[in-house]
């Protein structure tokens, strides 16, 4: 181990209690128009330059599902506690989300008698308070099935607005033939698809819009861009399975989020997350090919010298928690890195019983990585049911 790293246990009781409290919005809290520090920008920009800062940035960068002992200059805790109590009966969680039995496969899987899953590990940065790491949560099964009910079933619901819209008016897939079950944007039959330009935009075809056009996908909460801001309009139902998940698995309330596509080559700038009404913490979990995201704080005041900011390669599987002092911090992503999608997710859409039906984008995850952003909008759960008031990604990590 580095001399510079240590690695503790934390009996972290941060993200239980946060649970059980109605944390509402800082009247101090900070502007989303505000632009990023210049210390931000320095280290966001050399993550970008992997190739010219490679040896500093190996020694440098977090990587918690290799080695969580080899850590350069980074002080880690590992979480125990109270912090991993969400992550208990995991088997029962992700079954409950898949339908069927994480193991077998069996529909009526309460009757199934699997060995209890070992609980997820979780882990803390000293210089970045109350960010939670929480390495490969989610096992292959969960992370297809998250990815067939994003792209393929909310993705093709209108409510649910994307950055194509901005600019196009988009059809969408018929229903399939003699069954209730939405058609897909990867079906053969999408093709054809119109997307009508609102104004001087070139005409796209439905390939382009899922390789390289469609950017961002808007569930529950319908964010303004422009606005930076929650429209006053009631929301669209969250999908209830996603939401399932997320909130047996963390503490907060699922009520909008922002699934962003990226490819390698593509960024998301460094930003915070101010715009919800409470400061409820923010989960983000990450699907497909490896990322390079930063997290850095004001130095404090008692002691201007100390750093507090870290890089960290978040992996397929891999979730993140932003509460407390860092659900308010500068963050981005400014690599994605090529070639580091799982062997066997590279294939989807075209796996399993549908590898025939989508033939035409097998290898389509092999690069790309899809990430889950979700936020709580409210402090209490009175207001839930009304809203409140090279290329760069939205807000999301």
């Amino acid at each position: 181990m580095d001399s510079h790293t240590t690695l503790k246990e934390n009996p972290g009781s941060l993200p239980s209690e946060e649970k059980s409290k109605d944390h509402a919005k800082p009247s101090d809290s900070p502007s989303a128009f505000q632009k990023p520090p210049d210390w931000i920008k320095t280290f966001y920009k050399r993550y970008q330059k992997l190739g010219k800062y490679e040896d500093v940035i190996k020694s440098d960068l977090l990587d918690l599902d290799v080695r969580p002992e080899s850590h350069s200059k980074t002080s880690v805790q590992k979480c125990g506690g109270d912090v991993v109590k969400e992550l208990e009966q995991l088997h029962q969680k992700f079954s409950n989300f898949l339908g069927r039995c994480m193991d077998c496969g069996e529909l009526d899987w309460s009757d199934c008698r699997h060995s209890e899953q070992k609980s997820a590990s979780v882990f803390e940065l000293d210089q970045t308070p109350g960010l939670f790491i929480y390495p490969n949560l989610l096992p292959p099964h969960v992370q297809s099935d998250l990815l067939d009910k994003l792209l393929h079933r909310d993705l093709a619901t209108p409510e649910h607005q994307t950055n194509v819209h901005l600019h196009y008016d988009v059809s969408y897939p018929k229903s399939r033939p003699d069954t209730d079950e939405l058609g897909s944007f990867f079906d053969h039959t999408a093709k054809d698809l119109d997307y009508r330009p609102k104004e001087s935009h070139t005409a796209i075809s439905t390939e382009r819009f899922l390789d390289k056009k469609l950017r961002w996908i808007t569930l529950g909460g319908q964010y303004d861009w422009s606005a930076k801001q929650y429209p006053p309009d009631v929301p669209p139902d969250f999908p209830s399975d996603i939401k399932g998940l997320v909130e047996d698995l963390f503490p907060m309330k699922a009520e909008a989020a922002i699934v962003n596509l990226y490819s390698p080559g593509d960024v998301l700038s460094v930003h915070r997350d101010v715009s919800e009404e409470c400061a409820q913490p923010l989960v983000s979990i990450s699907v497909g090919c490896d990322a390079i995201f930063i997290c850095g704080l004001e130095s404090q005041e008692n002691d201007p010298d100390q750093e507090r900011i870290a890089a960290i390669r978040l992996r397929s599987g891999d979730a993140l928690l932003m509460s407390g002092e860092s659900r308010y911090a500068w963050h981005g992503v400014p690599k994605v890195l090529p070639n580091t999608c799982p062997n066997w997710l590279q294939d989807w859409p075209a796996v399993g019983e549908h590898t025939e039906r989508f033939q035409d984008y097998k290898g389509w995850m092999g690069r790309k990585r899809i990430n889950l952003n979700v936020r709580q909008m409210f402090a209490s759960e009175a207001n839930s049911d009304t809203a409140g008031g090279k290329t760069s990604m939205p807000h999301d990590v």
